[in-house]
């Protein structure tokens, strides 16, 4: 996706308000909130913090000590528009960012995807060093490789996940998985069967992939209220379920 501005500019404008960012932005608070209780003073870094959504709903929520970081210039500066001085620093080179600080929580949210298996086991490794005893790492992937349709071919995604891969990363670098499901279960019927018709129509060449843009965008304000009371009512109900277009995990390191 790096290279990509008018994405950054489409996340910008949406991530506010869109459904789906708006219900992973509240998974991730309830889990620090669940961790951490009423302490504010936390300090949290949102790792491949893209265009600063959800470190300005952190902020909405009372965090004081936010970082991010992000490997893309374009996804930078609309950060640095919100008020937040991140870092211009690429994922894979986590170790040599802020060598000496260490973090109550560490968030990385559909990150993972762009890397290769072994770039998945270095970050991790670093992120478990770079946690603070009785921190928590905070993941958000995508879910399933056949759910990619149009939107990874546009931003370039190269991978998909299921929870057991995230299981092995935990187990290879020594965290302990607290909390591990999929979301969006709710929507998943629709979102499969529009993903299979885009892979379908991909096979057969009839899009091509340097013409594609991904599917963020905000639909007209009754129809992203709807979905988003949908994900409310879902994040009630099954928090976590055994399927959904995105795979959620909360980590932390059991012997620290």
């Amino acid at each position: 996706m790096i290279g990509k501005r008018q994405e950054y500019e489409r996340m910008h404008a949406t991530e506010q308000s869109l459904w789906w960012y708006q219900s992973l932005h509240r998974r991730v608070a309830g889990a620090i909130e669940k961790h951490f209780g009423e302490q504010k003073n936390i300090r949290i870094l949102d790792a491949g913090c893209g265009t600063g959504g959800l470190l300005e709903a952190l902020r909405k929520r009372g965090y004081t000590s936010l970082q991010g970081l992000d490997a893309s210039e374009d996804a930078v500066d609309f950060t640095r528009q919100r008020g937040f001085q991140v870092d211009h620093h690429n994922l894979i080179h986590i170790a040599s960012f802020r060598p000496e600080e260490t973090f109550d929580v560490i968030v990385c949210d559909d990150v993972l995807c762009y890397l290769t298996e072994e770039q998945i086991i270095q970050v991790l490794t670093e992120f478990r060093r770079k946690l603070r005893p009785g921190g928590i790492f905070v993941s958000n992937n995508n879910a399933f490789t056949w759910l990619g349709g149009t939107h990874a071919a546009a931003l370039n995604i190269s991978r998909r996940f299921v929870l057991s891969d995230l299981k092995k990363y935990a187990q290879h670098v020594g965290f302990r998985i607290r909390k591990g499901g999929y979301w969006s279960l709710l929507l998943f019927p629709p979102i499969a069967l529009v993903r299979s018709w885009q892979n379908f129509k991909l096979k057969r060449g009839w899009v091509q992939a340097e013409h594609l843009n991904s599917d963020v965008a905000l639909p007209a304000a009754p129809i992203n209220n709807t979905l988003n009371g949908l994900m409310t009512l879902e994040e009630q109900l099954l928090p976590l379920a055994p399927v959904g277009s995105s795979v959620f995990t909360v980590m932390d390191s059991p012997h620290e």
